[in-house]
């Protein structure tokens, strides 16, 4: 299995670091180009690998963490998905300004899904810090607590079980409908760091 990441914010290196701790490879893209993300690299070590967005995009896990009025720009021109899995890892805020997107009512992941033709989206690892997120998930005798949300039990299922390798103790609270309670501003779940004893 391979891993993509698009976006190298502080969210997508986090992502980086943690699947590089436990061993796997992961393509890493920006707007700026592979050259730009030599540092990561660097920082994190071998198993990050610099490449275009249409190499991340072909893994066959894919993080997709750009800002929210990117997200156009940054998946024209990719081809269909082919039913690969995309983590939605975003929020929909609109920067620099750091406004709130509109979203008529809807789960920002649901208009995400649509962007995304053949993709099987799964919304995670959105609700906390890159200090956290990129944080040891082993704490005080447990784990930290990862919610999920999607429509396809298949791409759930496979990213619960990597979120389990990673160390983190996932919860699905259900369909991407229900992703409006993971998504920041308006959603109860952002900021919570919870840690499932046992």
């Amino acid at each position: 299995m391979t891993f993509g990441i698009i976006g190298a914010g502080g969210i997508g290196k986090a992502f980086a670091r943690q699947l590089a701790r436990i061993g796997e490879e992961v393509m890493v893209s920006n707007s700026r180009g592979p050259e730009s993300l030599a540092p990561l690299r660097t920082e994190i070590g071998p198993k990050v690998k610099p490449v275009s967005t249409r190499e991340a995009a072909g893994a066959d896990i894919v993080m997709l963490s750009v800002v929210w009025n990117k997200i156009g720009s940054t998946v024209a021109g990719l081809p269909d998905w082919g039913g690969r899995i995309v983590i939605d890892a975003m929020n929909p805020v609109i920067m620099p300004e750091f406004r709130f997107a509109e979203l008529g009512g809807r789960a920002s992941s649901e208009i995400v899904a649509e962007q995304l033709p053949g993709a099987r989206l799964v919304k995670s690892l959105n609700t906390l810090s890159p200090e956290i997120l990129g944080a040891d998930p082993h704490q005080s005798g447990g784990r930290r607590v990862m919610f999920m949300s999607g429509d396809d039990a298949e791409a759930k299922a496979t990213i619960s079980q990597l979120l389990e390798r990673i160390g983190f103790a996932p919860v699905d609270i259900g369909s991407l409908a229900n992703s409006h309670l993971q998504q920041f501003p308006g959603g109860t779940l952002p900021g919570l760091n919870l840690i499932k004893l046992g």
